[in-house]
């Protein structure tokens, strides 16, 4: 399989299942596509010649080319992978990630919060420390030869219930040496309640943390407000600012979402690399299709061509040396994710687990309130084994609408509770989702090829 595209003046060629990225002139780029479409020799010649006028001789050496790159997997390659997905996926019996809700609470009274406010459904609740002992103890014991394990605090807000988020990090470090164990912790917060001893705290013991922006103060107050209806940009930013520059080279992310009221979002990541942050990422929208802020059929052509902006924008930068990265266009050409969680996914409701303030496990934070989605808590373990089962088998081949889809190696088949919420069941697919990612990921691509060009 092969995926041919054209962006910012580049012909690109994608072999589907080798991973081989070609930029290739005119010519060429008609050749590999004829072939693709099972055109004879003579056709494609006769064709192309007339073409471009060129002699038959220079298409015969393109296509002489084209088959020499053929022979070596580069080009047409077969998929090897066939079939494997379940296989491997069933091999994997191990937890390596938890996603804590410290807090189903929080400050901000957000519009278009998943979580309803950080209550995800429910009654407020803060997690206490010995629930949240207990979930790292649970990952201890069930994360087999893992050795880095992952941990999110997550809410709501988290930083609602700081002394437990301290209290649990100290605790980790107590044990993972002994038991040859390293946690790897993840903080995501609004900043509302961001000052110097939560920065020190992070900066010593916090793998990453994630940082709720939305870009221009008039699109993050439009939505991200508080219980009184005011704005939160003022209070955050500066906050952020001096975050991040404490942080030094540790890692951050700035993670804001985009609505159907700010789809011209690159001028958001603008801002962000205006005021310093370098580490972005922004989300579109996920919510009920009647919401005012719900993107459209409508928006697709300017987002498109705003990730095409942003792809180019952000090529500007690294020419100026000032280069930004943004979270969607992290791809090598050279190395990444290992075929196993290409075809696996996530590893939600099998590697990772969301818990909530009382103990409860489900597949992930996605599914926290969703009563049909309890998997069971952190001292019995996992007792609803039919979902455990249902989650090990959904991956890239569980889901027929993926079969032909040339990024099905990049997304792995998707977000589960993205396809649960569009599609009912957690092998359906969130097509508007999907259309978005191709599209990322062809500018991911050409990113990557012109800094291997430059």
């Amino acid at each position: 399989m092969i995926h041919q595209y054209k962006l910012d003046g580049n012909n690109i060629v994608l072999d589907v299942y080798s991973g081989s990225v070609h930029v290739v002139d005119d010519l060429a780029y008609d050749v590999i596509e004829a072939i693709d479409k099972g055109e004879a020799e003579e056709e494609i010649v006769a064709c192309i010649a007339d073409r471009y006028g060129e002699a038959e001789s220079e298409v015969r050496d393109c296509i002489a080319d084209v088959r020499e790159l053929e022979a070596q997997g580069k080009l047409f390659s077969p998929d090897p992978f066939a079939g494997l997905a379940s296989k491997l996926k069933n091999r994997s019996k191990d937890i390596k990630a938890l996603c804590l809700h410290v807090a189903h609470t929080c400050n901000l009274n957000c519009q278009y919060c998943f979580a309803s406010q950080g209550k995800f459904h429910g009654e407020r609740a803060l997690m206490s420390f010995e629930v949240g002992k207990q979930a790292l103890d649970f990952l201890v014991a069930h994360s087999g030869n893992h050795r880095n394990l992952e941990v999110d605090f997550f809410g709501g807000e988290p930083l609602m219930n700081w002394d437990v988020v301290k209290r649990l990090v100290l605790y980790a470090r107590e044990i993972e040496g002994p038991l040859g164990k390293n946690f790897r912790f993840t903080l995501t917060t609004n900043g509302v309640l961001l000052d110097d001893e939560v920065i020190d705290f992070c900066n010593e013991h916090m793998h990453n943390v994630v940082l709720s922006l939305d870009g221009r103060q008039e699109v993050h107050d439009r939505l991200r407000k508080d219980y009184a209806g005011n704005g939160s940009y003022s209070r955050i930013v500066p906050k952020f600012q001096h975050f991040v520059e404490k942080r030094g080279d540790k890692s951050y992310y700035m993670r804001g979402t985009f609505t159907h009221f700010n789809t011209d979002f690159t001028n958001d990541i603008k801002h962000m690399a205006d005021l310093g942050f370098t580490e972005l990422s922004m989300e579109p929208v996920v919510c009920a299709p009647g919401d005012p802020y719900a993107l459209t059929e409508e928006d697709l052509p300017v987002l498109y061509e705003q990730y095409e902006k942003l792809a180019c924008y952000m090529l500007e930068r690294e020419r100026e040396g000032k280069p930004i990265t943004f979270y969607h266009y992290m791809i090598s050409l050279d190395h990444g994710p290992c075929i196993y969680k290409r075809l696996s996914g996530c590893g939600s409701g099998t590697e990772y687990f969301a818990v909530t303030p009382w103990g409860d496990l489900y597949p992930c934070h996605q599914f926290v309130g969703d009563e049909k989605y309890l998997m069971g808590n952190i001292w019995d373990g996992v007792t609803n084994t039919a979902l455990e089962d249902e989650f090990r088998s959904c991956n890239v081949e569980s889901r027929p609408a993926c079969a032909d889809c040339w990024a099905r190696l990049y997304c792995s088949g998707g977000c589960a509770a993205n396809a649960y919420h569009a599609g009912g069941n957690i092998n359906a697919i969130y097509e508007y989702g999907c259309k978005l990612f191709r599209k990322r990921i062809e500018c991911a691509i050409m990113l990557a090829a012109q800094r291997a060009n430059d």
